[in-house]
């Protein structure tokens, strides 16, 4: 049994883990980032003791899948927008300390897609991408069961790839990346630059709620869902083309209304990747939804100190 933790800018998921995928048990608390990183490590061991007590048994490893950017091998956090006052720290020593077990850590991202590569949608595919589409795009990429990792463990940051030129400039300094131009707050935003003068658009308006305006026929709605699936799928195909994997599966809040876009994102892939066997690339939806993260932290550690039975 694994302990995991998925640490989000606005909450804390934690729970424990079977060996086979199977969550024994789930719980989480609000993230709270700006009372500091000590408040922060509190509530992590209280959620795993909570989830020893309540799966009955002790962990014998803790994974975690945090937002980063994270150091893989030593836990230290480096410069995260949403968790401000944690940079610097060390994830890995004190809970290791405190557990007495061992401790992998990674990427959210890539904690996700090995969990969707084991026991989900990318479960049997040698070449497997997740993607995942929320606030954010963010994704891992699981090679012969293996995460893929840059030049010095780096993660491949796939919402940073440029997808138009003329776009945008992004926080990381490039124009146009992929999540500036497919993520949820990118929907908002093309809604609020394009509505017709003198139209009431909500303070709080979502991607959510553009998509169940699209689906009553609100005309500027449409016009962000066919946008929304044209960029969606003009990144499906640079990783299609760059790849040529088995299968990308996404996930993320976005993509639960999957339904609107993908039709279009899957044209634009066919129409573009002329030149690789795009058509054996099933482009699916990832499976394990509110889990992947703490399935996902588990087989991060799976994947680092054991390869467990796969159901």
């Amino acid at each position: 049994m694994i302990g995991a933790i998925d640490i989000g800018g606005t909450k804390i998921a934690a729970g424990a883990v079977a060996p086979d995928g199977r969550i024994l048990y789930r719980t989480e608390c609000a993230t709270s980032p700006t009372q500091g990183f000590g408040r922060g490590l509190e509530r992590i061991i209280g959620l795993l003791r909570e989830s020893e007590q309540h799966a009955g048994g002790k962990i014998k490893g803790i994974g975690v899948g945090s937002t980063g950017p994270i150091d893989p091998e030593t836990g230290i956090f480096g410069t995260v927008d949403n968790l401000p006052g944690w940079k610097g720290s060390n994830l890995k020593q004190p809970l290791e300390h405190e557990f007495g077990v061992p401790v992998a850590v990674e990427n959210d991202a890539d904690a996700a897609a090995l969990g969707e590569a084991a026991w989900g949608a990318g479960r049997g595919k040698r070449r497997f991408i997740y993607v995942t589409i929320s606030t954010g795009i963010g994704g891992g990429l699981v090679f012969d069961g293996e995460l893929y990792r840059g030049v010095d463990q780096s993660h491949p940051e796939l919402g940073h790839m440029v997808v138009e030129a003329s776009g945008p400039l992004c926080y990381c300094g490039a124009h146009g990346c992929w999540e500036w131009m497919a993520a949820g707050p990118a929907m908002v935003t093309w809604v609020r630059e394009n509505a017709p003068a003198g139209t009431q658009l909500p303070v709080d308006l979502s991607a959510k709620e553009i998509c169940r305006l699209a689906e009553q026929g609100d005309p500027l709605a449409k016009k962000a869902v066919e946008r929304e699936g044209y960029y969606l799928g003009v990144g499906l195909a640079n990783l299609v083309t760059m790849y040529c994997p088995d299968a990308i599966a996404l996930g993320g809040g976005v993509m639960a209304s999957a339904h609107l876009f993908m039709d279009r994102a899957r044209e634009v892939v066919r129409t573009s990747c002329t030149l690789v066997p795009a058509e054996k690339t099933e482009i699916l939806l990832a499976r394990m939804g509110a889990d992947a993260g703490v399935a996902g932290a588990a087989r991060a550690w799976y994947n680092r100190f054991g390869k467990p039975r796969q159901s």
